[in-house]
């Protein structure tokens, strides 16, 4: 069989997109050696793939998300491989490519939250590209033989909306995406606060990690940690540094905010040992399809604080402690009594630690594969 994969998010270039993508070919690279695949990246990480299977080939799709050349161009390159299935692994699916594909969707955080807040376009601008948004989703929902969900919750999010129906959907849970570079992180002891201290993180700290769009509700965090009375406790947030994060900078100086430290994007090192040093990593998202980052917290070892929306609660289990997003005297309520019971923090640690073992990459590859088999 031929299988097409789109790869274009491939790696960094994607963030959560482009783990999932990598972390599945690297892993159906491993298990498949009967089927032929074609791996279609862009130029910006042509070179970042490379097959380690000769059944894996690489193609050249240069072609941008989201643009009329991937409406009307990347269809073309597609046809030319004569692919028994194509893999799209976002919602993305040109209008006019009509062979069999399946299809991967992560969330539906742009329906639920089709806000201008989220977006640096004029006004006309962002509706015209959400009503396009709409159309293409819909077009993929309905065409795609088979539909893969990354949680129960965006399979049910997706049946409610788009009257879907639930067989037609699987469910394939991500796993924790192994950034460690000093070995088991259970049995590995070192002190991280040197390479932290690096930062100006010269106290305890919680911590936070990813973009910081409108969903993601940093604005409540940031209010729920001004009300912590403890001044010794520093609030750090890492993301890559946007527009998003810069009007997030403006708040908290206008706001007066005091302890909070911008790192901006760090290498995997380095966050390794930012998660090692937390003394727990927070997520306050209104809205997440599965929620990579606080998984990544749980493999390091480090407590997880989180909101009690949407996918979290399945994806977390009891391996977390919870709080209402939009109540921010919750929220505070919570980081003040993870941070002061260290036998709480303990007990998230180890209960985290066996939540991740019950999430595998493998086991993901495997029921992508068997969804190739059935179209």
């Amino acid at each position: 069989m031929r299988i097409g994969i789109d790869a274009r998010f491939y790696g960094t270039l994607g963030k959560g997109l482009g783990r999932y993508t990598q972390q599945l070919i690297t892993h159906l690279e491993k298990m498949d050696t009967e089927n032929t695949y074609f791996i279609f990246l862009r130029s910006e990480n042509f070179d970042v793939y490379n097959p380690q299977n000769p059944n894996f080939h690489k193609v050249l799709a240069d072609v941008p998300w989201y643009s009329w050349k991937e409406q009307l161009l990347f269809p073309r390159i597609l046809l030319k491989y004569r692919c028994d299935v194509v893999h799209f692994t976002h919602f993305n699916v040109p209008l006019f490519y009509t062979r069999s594909f399946v299809l991967t969707v992560h969330d539906l955080i742009l329906f639920h939250f089709p806000t201008i807040r989220s977006t640096t376009r004029s006004v006309l601008g962002y509706w015209m590209k959400y009503l396009m948004y709409r159309i293409i989703l819909w077009s993929a929902l309905s065409r795609a033989r088979r539909i893969i969900t990354v949680s129960q919750y965006t399979r049910d999010d997706i049946s409610s909306n788009f009257h879907i129906e639930k067989e037609k959907m699987i469910v394939t849970y991500q796993a924790a995406t192994d950034i460690r570079e000093k070995g088991n992180v259970e049995n590995t002891k070192y002190d991280p606060r040197p390479f932290v201290s690096e930062y100006g993180i010269l106290s305890k700290y919680f911590l936070y990690v990813g973009n910081a769009y409108p969903h993601k509700n940093l604005e409540r965090l940031l209010e729920a940690f001004q009300r912590i009375n403890d001044t010794q406790i520093i609030l750090v947030l890492v993301g890559k540094k946007d527009y998003f994060y810069e009007r997030l900078q403006r708040y908290v100086e206008r706001r007066s905010i005091q302890r909070v430290i911008f790192t901006g994007e760090v290498s995997d090192g380095d966050l390794e040992c930012l998660y090692r040093g937390a003394m727990a990593y927070v997520f306050p998202s209104l809205y997440e399809g599965f929620g990579l980052p606080p998984f990544e917290a749980m493999a390091l070892g480090t407590p997880v604080v989180a909101a009690s929306r949407a996918a979290l609660p399945e994806v977390l289990g009891s391996a977390a402690l919870y709080f209402d997003p939009e109540d921010i005297e919750d929220m505070t309520k919570k980081l003040v009594l993870l941070s002061g019971d260290e036998k709480l923090r303990a007990d998230l640690v180890e209960k985290g630690y066996r939540r991740v073992k019950e999430f595998s990459w493998t086991r993901l590859a495997q029921d992508t594969q068997e969804v190739y088999q059935s179209v």
